[in-house]
């Protein structure tokens, strides 16, 4: 069986604070204590929040251009501004590079965490040693989807969680192998967690229970191992901006083939 639930009277996240007493003060003023085996879905803005990655930003589009490291796709708006689809510096592709101005004091964005892995570990940590219980975290950002309407919360950090399961060579019903199923349960955990948090009811960490199987050392790979390699990438472009390159390339190709010949 698996059961989710938010944690309720968590306080406003401001810089500097301690996001792990925080939760395990949360956790004391509920019903249920922590049990090993149960993953904490930690929203990601409290973390920017607890790690000071609040910046003043007149204008976010600034903050998204410092964000980028690399362009995905670009659309005008009907408000007359452009939609960023980018790759960031943790490698993730999304709008506006995870800059996220809501939630946060007017003049003022928040950036994704340094490194999520590491302060997932590190949430994981202290509340293993405060509460006794074996517990995992994965923080969870909202990202849209291609092809698909609407947005999904996915892990973007994980401590102590298998972020994988992995089916591979494993036999179906039928007694065919599997050969490319491997779940991203720390995307399922995200997603579930987001199911009972919300995005404005101001309950920013939820607990999931009942998939303590997936529960493991802080030394595990991060949900840095979800992003395919650039090799592995089949859509490193948007659509428009794929066929532009190409059109682009071959007309260079075109003309330089010309100019030999003359």
């Amino acid at each position: 069986m698996l059961s989710a639930w938010a944690l309720t009277g968590m306080p406003e996240v401001r810089p500097g604070d301690d996001l792990t007493a925080l939760i395990a003060e949360a956790v004391t003023r509920t019903a249920q204590p922590l049990r090993d085996g149960d993953i904490l879905v930690v929203t990601s803005k409290i973390v920017s929040k607890a790690e000071g990655r609040v910046i003043a930003a007149a204008d976010r589009e600034d903050a998204i251009t410092a964000e980028t490291v690399r362009v995905v796709a670009t659309r005008p708006r009907q408000d007359g501004g452009v939609t960023r689809i980018v790759q960031n510096r943790l490698g993730i592709v999304g709008a506006a590079a995870g800059v996220d101005a809501s939630n946060t004091a007017e003049g003022t964005v928040l950036l994704l965490p340094l490194d999520p892995d590491a302060s997932a570990r590190r949430i994981a940590a202290g509340l293993r040693e405060t509460t006794g219980a074996e517990v995992g975290v994965v923080i969870s950002d909202t990202l849209g989807r291609p092809w698909r309407n609407g947005q999904t919360d996915v892990a973007i950090g994980a401590g102590g969680v298998h972020v994988f399961e992995d089916l591979l060579g494993r036999m179906d019903t039928t007694g065919r192998p599997l050969v490319v199923t491997q779940p991203c349960i720390a995307d399922e955990l995200a997603a579930a967690g987001d199911l009972v948090k919300g995005k404005v009811s101001g309950c920013p960490v939820a607990v999931v229970r009942g998939m303590g199987r997936f529960v493991g050392a802080l030394d595990l790979p991060g949900a840095a191992a979800i992003i395919r390699a650039p090799e592995h990438d089949m859509f490193r472009l948007g659509a428009d901006e794929a066929h532009r390159e190409g059109y682009e390339a071959g007309f260079a190709a075109g003309r330089a083939a010309g100019e030999e010949r003359h």
